[in-house]
C-alpha cells in the first residue's frame, strides 16, 4: 500500500511512518517542518507543502504523482492555549486544511483516510466516556477536530470516502529517541523539563474527587497510538462511512501518579508543587476503547511504566542509550 502521511514528521506522525515502513508499505510524507524534524523520517520521501496555504490542486498533484493509495491526515495546529488566543488561525488552517485534503482525494480517486482527532472534542466531559458522549468542544482547537469529523462523514455521503476518525487521550513516551516528542505542551515533557532544571515540578489541584485528589487521565504510549493508525486504516470496510473510534488504554492514572512516575525514573528528590485548580479541569477522563477493540482488533500494549520509562530514556544523551 502507498500511504501518505500528512505531518509525518511530527511526533505521532513520525512513529507511523516508522511502522508503515517496517510491515512493507510505501510511504510519503506531506510535511512543510514548520514544527516537524526532517531527522525523523530518514530517507522516506518528503512532499514539503504547507496544506494551510496549498491548493487543492497541489495536494491533488502530490497524490497522482506518487500514485497514493490511503491517506493518515495528522498535520495541525495542536495547542489549546494558542487556538484560545488564535481562533481564526486554528479554524482557517486545521479546518482548510481538512477540507482541501478531501476534496483532492475525491478528485484523485483515493478513497482511504485515517485522521487525527482528539478526546478534546468531549469538552468537559468525565468518567468513562464512550463514542457516543456528547461532542461540546470547550476550545478551538477541539472545535476544529469536531468540524473535520463532520467533513469526513459529509463526505462519505456525497462520494466512496472511507474514513475513521481516531479520537485520542493524552499521548506518551517515545518508540525511539529521535521520535520523542520535544515541545513542551502536555504533562510528561513539561515535567521532564522541570527536572532537567531542577524545579519542582507542578500538580493544579488536588482536592478532586478522585483518589489522591489530583485529576485523573488515561495516558497512552505513543506507539500503541501509531500502531491503532495501521490497525484501523486495515480494518475500514468496503463501503463509504466515517467511524469514530476513541484510542486510549481504558485505565486512569492520577496526575500525582505520572509526576512521582516520572520523579522516581530520573532519581530526582524534588517534591510536586501543588497549585490551585486551573478553570476547566474536569476531575477524571477515561476512554471506554470497547470499540475500536471490536472494529480493529487493537488495544493498548504498554504500561504507565513504559511510557515513563521510554520518555526519560529519549531525553539522555544518545551514548547514554547506546
Amino acid at each position: 500500500m502507498r500511504v501518505l502521511v500528512t505531518g509525518g514528521a511530527g511526533y505521532i506522525g513520525a512513529h507511523t511512518v516508522q511502522l508503515l515502513a517496517a510491515r512493507g508499505d510505501e510511504v510519503v510524507v506531506l510535511d512543510n517542518l514548520g514544527s516537524g524534524k526532517i531527522e525523523r523520517i530518514g530517507s522516506t520521501p518528503l512532499v514539503n507543502l504547507n496544506l494551510s496555504t496549498a491548493t487543492v490542486e497541489d495536494v491533488e498533484a502530490a497524490l497522482r504523482e506518487h500514485a497514493i493509495d490511503a491517506v493518515i491526515h495528522f498535520a495541525a495546529h495542536k495547542q489549546v492555549g494558542e487556538s484560545v488566543a488564535k481562533p481564526a488561525m486554528y479554524y482557517a488552517d486545521n479546518v482548510g486544511s481538512i477540507a482541501k485534503l478531501v476534496m483532492a482525494m475525491e478528485n484523485a480517486g483515493v478513497h482511504k483516510l485515517v485522521f487525527s482527532s482528539s478526546a478534546a472534542v468531549y469538552g468537559n466531559a468525565s468518567g468513562a466516556i464512550t463514542e457516543a458522549a456528547p461532542a461540546e468542544p470547550i476550545s478551538p482547537y477541539g472545535a476544529t477536530k469536531l468540524i473535520g469529523e463532520q467533513i469526513l462523514s459529509a463526505a462519505a455521503q456525497a462520494w466512496a470516502l472511507r474514513a475513521a476518525s481516531l479520537r485520542y487521550f493524552n499521548v506518551g513516551g517515545a518508540g525511539d529517541a529521535k521520535l520523542a516528542d520535544s515541545v513542551a505542551l502536555n504533562l510528561i515533557p513539561i515535567c521532564l523539563d522541570h527536572i532537567a532544571a531542577d524545579t519542582a515540578p507542578v500538580i493544579f489541584g488536588d482536592d478532586y474527587d478522585t483518589p489522591d485528589g489530583t485529576c485523573v487521565r488515561d495516558y497512552v504510549h505513543v506507539v500503541d497510538v501509531a500502531e491503532a493508525h495501521l490497525a484501523v486504516l486495515d480494518a475500514l470496510p468496503e463501503e463509504p462511512g466515517n467511524v469514530i473510534l476513541n484510542v486510549g488504554t481504558g485505565v486512569g492514572t492520577s496526575v500525582r501518579q505520572m509526576v512521582d512516575a516520572l520523579l522516581a525514573v530520573s532519581g530526582s528528590a524534588l517534591t510536586a508543587d501543588v497549585q490551585p485548580r486551573r478553570a476547566g479541569d474536569p476531575a477524571a477522563i477515561v476512554g471506554d476503547v470497547t470499540a475500536i477493540k471490536e472494529f480493529a482488533g487493537w488495544s493498548a500494549r504498554f504500561s504507565v511504566d513504559d511510557i515513563v520509562n521510554s520518555a526519560w530514556q529519549a531525553r539522555q544523551p544518545a551514548e547514554a542509550q547506546s
